[in-house]
């Protein structure tokens, strides 16, 4: 399914609002998800089919010419394969009309995307981890989701329903004036709805093409840095050297104790077991659905404040540094990987990333991993050889400044947008680079080569390898390059 490219002046932007469906409507909800995961698996299990047979046939010794043909895996042969065997298919025979044509074009478009994920990554043309080959949803552990490209997808004119094709009108818990407002007034267009459970209820997101507005900041003329942590969030400092704090509302944290006693109540209860085929109690089934009620909180609690923060920082300065964290690292420390993941370093970049872009035109600048924020002196501009996690206090050695270690850092990421705006160093003089001292232990390099390995029979003497080639040094006292967003 190709992206969609909104025309000039306009941009892409989702509005999703929690429904209220009655018995009926949720019945058919979940009859329309469950299609779409039928036709992602009619459509992994047909292409498949040939790559098995193929291999089948190869063993035999059958040439390449008389091997069994590729299927394609194209949208558009799917929904062909898809149409003409729905008819005799005793998957689909006996139902396959109740729901609307959304509901398997859902499914087969995901599955194209899988298999050309999975072509990308083979070939190398796909960046992150290697993906593997398309695997069947479970029903038990699938994602309720369904899309809809075509039909009658509007909000009603009363500012309660929605309504989706053969779904009807479906009552929304929340008004949706913010975006009747938009399409009464031809500054939106809806594109597609997508229907989705998730935190115990049903969700209705339209993708819409809505007219680009920006809003201008309350301090265009200010740069801030955020240090984030763990006992704090966040830690603000501007380029006026105003330092903010904002606490850690620590969620789950406060909810520990009540999670304890719902999960206590779910162990006592007889639950499911696959080994023996065992079903769940209506007892147990109660239980759990407490106990996913106080994890839905904290996720809604978690989401709402991280929001609140986003939208406010950025809608205040017009620049904004934040560090490039390894989130996935840190969360392999088992003694802080709970207070970091209730923290959502990740999801505070995102939101900050999307929010200065298209709501305000602003710039998020995103300091190298390597820049040692928390080690240089925002004073003089001095580097600490070594700064371990527990020592909260930044005393310099060159001018005795003495300052919180969070407060220290924020303030040289603050000083790091003089850097991108007039390309002079932290202390903002012409044409020259901060000073930067390199105590005993400060000033260590990458090393520029790796061990070069012994040459192996059938290979040149004394020929690198791609993987051996020289890499440029690194010296991380110093200020590193930034990525600009």
């Amino acid at each position: 399914m190709k992206k969609f490219r909104p025309q000039p002046g306009f941009v892409v932007r989702a509005f999703r609002f929690a429904l209220d469906p009655n018995a009926a409507q949720e019945a058919a909800l979940r009859s329309h998800c469950g299609a779409a995961r039928a036709a992602y698996n009619w459509a992994v299990a047909w292409v498949e089919a040939s790559w098995w047979q193929r291999r089948a046939e190869e063993s035999y010794g059958v040439s390449e010419a008389g091997l069994t043909q590729w299927r394609p895996w194209s949208l558009p042969s799917l929904r062909k394969a898809f149409n003409a065997a729905k008819h005799t298919d005793p998957r689909f025979a006996a139902w396959w009309e109740e729901n609307s044509k959304e509901a398997y074009s859902t499914g087969l478009a995901n599955a194209a995307a899988a298999f050309d994920n999975y072509a990308k990554s083979k070939r190398g043309q796909r960046k992150g981890k290697r993906v593997g080959m398309p695997r069947f949803k479970s029903k038990r552990k699938a994602r309720l989701s369904c899309r809809f490209t075509t039909g009658v997808m509007r909000v009603d004119t009363d500012g309660r329903h929605v309504t989706l094709p053969r779904l009807g009108a479906i009552r929304t818990h929340e008004p949706t004036a913010g975006l009747l407002g938009r399409v009464e007034a031809g500054t939106a267009r809806i594109l597609s709805a997508t229907v989705r459970h998730e935190r115990g209820r049903w969700f209705v997101s339209f993708q819409t093409e809505v007219k680009c507005g920006l809003e201008r900041v309350a301090r265009p003329d200010t740069a801030a840095g955020i240090d984030l942590g763990v006992k704090t969030l966040a830690v603000m400092a501007d380029s006026t050297g105003e330092i903010r704090t904002v606490p850690n509302p620590g969620h789950y944290d406060r909810a520990r104790k009540q999670l304890r006693r719902a999960s206590r109540i779910v162990s006592r209860r007889q639950g499911p077991d696959r080994r023996t085929g065992q079903k769940p109690s209506k007892r147990w089934e109660k239980a759990n659905t407490a106990r996913n009620k106080v994890h839905h909180r904290v996720a809604n609690l978690r989401e709402d404040s991280l929001h609140k923060l986003t939208t406010a920082v950025a809608a205040e300065y017009s620049t904004i540094v934040v560090e490039d964290l390894n989130v996935a690292g840190m969360l392999r420390n088992r003694r802080l990987a709970r207070r970091i993941a209730d923290a959502g370093f990740g999801e505070i970049r995102r939101q900050l990333d999307y929010k200065t872009r298209q709501r305000h035109a602003t710039r998020l600048v995103v300091a190298d991993r390597w820049y040692p924020s928390s080690k240089i002196c925002s004073r003089c501009g001095a580097v600490k050889a070594k700064l371990p996690l527990h020592i909260r206090i930044y005393e310099c050695d060159a001018c005795h400044l003495v300052i919180d270690r969070d407060d220290n850092a924020a303030l040289n990421l603050a000083a790091l947008a003089a850097v991108v705006v007039t390309g002079t160093g932290v202390a903002g003089d012409q044409d020259t680079a901060p000073a930067v001292s390199k105590p005993r232990g400060a000033d260590q390099k990458t090393r520029a080569t790796r061990p070069r390995r012994k040459a192996s029979a059938g290979r040149a003497g004394g020929a690198i390898l791609p993987h051996q080639r020289q890499t440029e040094t690194r010296d991380r006292t110093q200020a590193e390059p930034l990525t600009l967003w």
